[in-house]
């Protein structure tokens, strides 16, 4: 990315927003690069990016202010809104040469219209000139490290600002704002998801004439970009009903939220971290000296994916690459040899100095900062920087983002590098890198957010388990070489049975690796909390001495003068529950320990210094400790006092308990939406998320697959419960299904696995962490009677939920007979039935368990004429919406299934809307039936010309509000005051 602009001019024009990069980097020779092309972004609903040449900077004018740095463009359906950094932060200079700052504001710029970027940029650029103003009166008592510009967090309309707003009067918006007035519109006026909204417990919701000002309801009742999405392939014509709609109503309600969302977690959060000719998302030796390349990519670029306009433009000189985590440097002087004294002269001086490095230190140069007691040889000044990267992948918050995924990426996953330089030398000299790595256990477990220690709950099989480990483990080895794993967890308790999981998969892996001639994986089981009970942190030590072997054997990055001389050989991976306060306290002593030996190989003997505690590295390590924790936890890393000061006391542990009661309370409200926002930001999830967020309240994983994890389920299912070989398998789907059988009414609904052959059909109830079947109900299809499709709606609190186009489903009516059969699996050597066991005055009761049926003896007489009287039994399915939110094809709930004897790949079922999936199934089941059941020889019907299919509603929107309660509409509502 040559000639990265320091600058952009963001500016408003007639036909477009225009960016135009200011003060290029020069290159490494000092010459200036040729300017970039000015930038133009046109307005509209759908956003482009362009370059109108290289021509001058147009000049600054009202409508103008400088930014120092693009951040990308954030759509959600037809707003998009400009991110630029208009506050940075310095907190490094590495080599003395190449600073890097953390983002502290941005900026919002609505892309609607002219008129709309226009008035925002305005008042951005009048905010801007007021703070100058303002802190130029104050800059004697301000740090000269901190350059401004653009907008506080207090001037983007906050959502909770809206406390009392109709549909006739808006809330005006502060006098320093980027909004427009669409963006005052959607923010101040429309934000009913503030927190105090009254629209939260209004049933109505906005007028139609404010949902046609929003461009939400055209002329033709549709909302925009929603006609047409559903094409009746594959349904019969008696069967087609209209399109449905695509959930945008939910986005652009919440748009608000997001707004706010983003201009936090890029702002004020002051986590993320940029350099103009550095890239600070790549380690020493794997180019992170060589500047920003074209080629920017990987796990550590937190706005690749909003940013994907101006890369696909050319013009990637505007955007600045960032980096979620934690940056900061020391420097300290050390002395080669230091002089012997008495322990009581002087009062023991300090021989190592640290000083925080920033621009306005060369101010502070000569103001008593000398080292203090007698020098006995060369001083020399060292640099140290702590770089920590958090992961893009399985990216967010504790509780909602455990564990591992099926391509084997671990939540909260960081790389730390340690980097070490002469400060007099820089580059040019010996520069040290040592890098290790903390994440998740690659095992598939959840844990509960309602609780201070919950109890990790496994997931998935064992193959599953260990392929995701196999992967994760793979590609480690691939980047960093000879893997260590250091394993931090109780060996008793609540952790003991996902610890023991995790080094029974390790060594599993380490057998293979054997047997492929590869080196095996050490792994460390080390206590923590047992070998330092008694707040005794000091014990860590005996895990250096299992460790320092090994460590040295690892080693350190070198690089000279750019030149990789010396690359690390291993890495070590640390973890423990949440890889936040026991991983930092070890972590940092590893840092410890590899700082004494690269300053060895410089000839320095830390054993003979003085200052043995080295605060200035102590309070560097806590500082990255709570930037982790802040940003996976809410709240900065406990066991601090410790890795700061190499202490422990009470004031310490109560200042824990009071981070772990922050942390519960993040996790049970604040961290949903923020979830939400991060999977969208970062392209894993489309606006549809906001649609199941509103439902629920609630984000799902997007990187766990759901198609797949059907998939293997249909597949498992068709494995345990058909017993019969002749049996041809027509398809599986998954359903949901209320959790009482035999009824379409439940208090809660679970997913399952429909089966359906040649000659009977399945309902298979799933257990989705075991991957095991539950129980299983075989209807032969001879038996079955009708086939009801409709609308099928099981809650009314969101608007999503009583869209009848998409809440659907199916009920399959039948008369039990002796093979009709439901098992239910006890974990042991036998199965039961869920029907009580017949009598012999009760055949009919017989034939409905089925398991009785087949060893009752009774002839098959004796079996019609109780099916007679025996009840009608129902299988009630509601279709799972065929759109999710998930940023992948085809993630709906369809599988195979055979349609007039030609299999349809899943695919094509896939793209199939709700309604047409229930069509398509219930035509299917219908026809197999029909060819079960016996002909009429001398009826009116032949075989095949009856119908079972029937269309109505299952439960109607209106039948649902009068069985929906008041407390669950209150519950709901209480939610959204609480989470959105």
């Amino acid at each position: 990315m040559p000639g990265l602009a320091r600058k952009v001019l963001v500016t408003a024009a007639v036909d477009g927003l225009l960016l135009h990069p200011l003060n290029p980097v020069p290159s490494k020779d000092g010459s200036r690069p040729p300017p970039l092309p000015l930038v133009k972004i046109k307005y509209g609903s759908n956003v482009s990016v362009s370059t109108v040449g290289r021509d001058h900077a147009p000049p600054a004018t009202s409508e103008s202010f400088e930014a120092y740095g693009v951040v990308g463009i954030i759509t959600v359906f037809h707003y998009s809104y400009l991110i630029t950094v208009t506050r940075r932060q310095q907190v490094a200079n590495l080599f003395g040469r190449h600073p890097i700052y953390v983002v502290t504001e941005v900026a919002l710029t609505p892309l609607t219209s002219r008129q709309e970027a226009a008035d925002s940029i305005g008042k951005t650029a009048l905010a801007l000139k007021n703070r100058l103003q303002k802190e130029g009166s104050t800059s004697q008592s301000t740090s000269g490290d901190e350059e401004t510009g653009g907008l506080g967090i207090d001037e983007l309309p906050r959502d909770d600002a809206v406390e009392s707003a109709t549909e006739d009067d808006a809330i005006t918006p502060p006098e320093n704002t980027s909004s427009s007035s669409i963006a005052k519109d959607v923010i101040s006026r429309r934000g009913s998801y503030g927190r105090f909204a009254q629209r939260w417990f209004s049933r109505s919701g906005w007028a139609a004439e404010n949902k046609r000002q929003m461009g939400l309801t055209p002329a033709s009742g549709t909302p925009p970009g929603q006609q047409n999405r559903a094409s009746n392939k594959n349904v019969p014509t008696r069967f087609q009903i209209p399109d449905g709609a695509d959930g945008s109503e939910a986005a652009i309600e919440l748009l608000p939220k997001l707004l706010r969302t983003a201009q936090i977690l890029f702002g004020s959060s002051r986590t993320f971290f940029f350099g103009y000719d550095v890239d600070v998302t790549r380690r020493l030796a794997d180019g992170g000296l060589r500047g920003l390349g074209e080629g920017v990519e990987g796990e550590y670029f937190w706005n690749g994916h909003i940013m994907r306009r101006f890369r696909e433009a050319g013009v990637e000189g505007v955007v600045l690459p960032l980096m979620q985590g934690f940056v900061g440097e020391r420097e300290f002087t050390v002395d080669e040899s230091p002089a012997q004294e008495d322990e009581g002269e002087k009062g023991g001086e300090e021989s190592v100095e640290m000083r925080d490095l920033s621009p306005s230190e060369e101010k502070r140069e000569g103001e008593g900062g000398g080292l203090g007691g007698k020098k006995g040889g060369t001083e020399r000044k060292f640099v140290i920087t702590v770089i920590s990267r958090r992961s893009i992948k399985r990216a967010g918050l504790r509780y909602l983002r455990r564990g591992i995924d099926e391509q084997g990426w671990v939540a909260n996953g960081v790389e730390t590098e340690q980097i070490l330089y002469e400060a007099d030398r820089g580059d040019k000299g010996r520069v040290y890198s040592f890098a290790q790595v903390r994440g998740s256990f690659p095992v598939f477990f959840t844990q509960s957010p309602y609780s201070l220690k919950p109890t990790p709950v496994l997931q998935h099989s064992q193959e599953a388990n260990f392929a995701a480990l196999r992967k994760h483990f793979g590609r480690l080895g691939e980047r960093y070489g000879r893997l260590e794993v250091v394993n931090l967890v109780e060996k008793h308790g609540v952790e003991a049975p996902i610890g023991e999981v995790y080094e029974r998969g390790v060594e599993r892996l380490n057998e293979e690796l054997v047997k492929e001639g590869k080196e095996k994986i050490g792994f460390e089981w080390f206590d923590f909390h047992s070998v330092c009970r008694g707040m005794k942190f000091e014990n860590v030590s005996v895990l250096l001495g299992i460790l320092g072997g090994r460590l040295e054997e690892l080693g350190s990055s070198v690089v000279v003068d750019g030149v990789v001389e010396r690359r690390q050989k291993g890495v070590l991976r640390t973890n423990c529950m949440d890889c936040l306060d026991r991983t930092n306290v070890c972590q940092s002593s590893f840092g410890k320990f590899m700082l004494d030996l690269q300053l060895r190989e410089e000839g320095i003997d830390m054993e003979k210094q003085k200052d043995q505690e080295n605060s200035w590295f102590n309070g560097l390590w806590a500082d990255n400790g709570d930037a982790i924790g802040k940003q996976y936890a809410g709240t900065g890393a406990m066991k601090g006092d410790y890795t700061r000061t190499r202490k422990r006391n009470y004031r310490g542990a109560l200042t824990d308990a009071g981070l772990s009661l922050t942390r519960l309370f993040n996790g049970m409200f604040n961290d949903f939406f923020l979830q939400a926002s991060i999977d969208f930001l970062l392209g894993n999830v489309t606006s549809l998320v906001f649609e199941e967020f509103e439902a629920n309240m609630m984000t799902k994983d997007p990187a766990v697959s759901m198609q797949n994890m059907r998939q293997q389920a249909i597949e498992l299912c068709q494995k345990r419960v058909i017993e019969d070989e002749a049996e041809e398998f027509i398809g599986g789907w998954a359903f949901l299904t209320p959790s009482t059988p035999d009824t379409i009414r439940s208090a809660t609904f679970e997913e399952a696995v429909l089966l359906l052959t040649d000659s009977a059909l399945y309902l298979c109830r799933f257990d989705w962490n075991l991957d095991k079947v539950s129980s299983f109900e075989r209807v032969d299809l001879a038996h079955v009677t009708k086939i009801k499709f409709g609308t099928y709606i099981t809650s009314t609190i969101s608007p999503a939920q009583v869209d009848e186009l998409r809440n659907v489903g199916l009920v399959i009516e039948y008369k039990p007979g002796l093979t009709d059969v439901t098992r239910v699996n006890t974990r042991s050597l036998s199965s039961m039935s869920d029907h009580p066991k017949p009598t012999n005055d009760d055949f009919a009761s017989a034939a409905l368990s089925g398991v009785a049926g087949f060893f009752s003896g009774k002839n098959v007489a004796a079996a019609a004429a109780a099916a007679v009287t025996t009840p009608t039994r129902k299988i009630a399915l509601k279709a799972l919406y065929s759109q999710t939110s998930a940023a992948v094809s085809g993630e709906g709930g369809a599988g195979k299934v055979k349609i007039g004897g030609e299999e349809e790949e899943d695919e094509d079922i896939a793209r199939l809307t709700e309604i047409q999936q229930v069509v398509v199934i219930a035509a299917e089941i219908e026809r197999l039936a029909l060819l079960n059941q016996p002909r009429e020889v001398k009826g009116e019907k032949e075989e095949g010309e009856g119908h079972l299919i029937e269309k109505g509603d299952i439960i109607s929107v209106a039948e649902a509000k009068k069985n929906t309660g008041l407390l669950e509409t209150l519950g709901h509502r209480v939610k959204k005051l609480v989470w959105a």
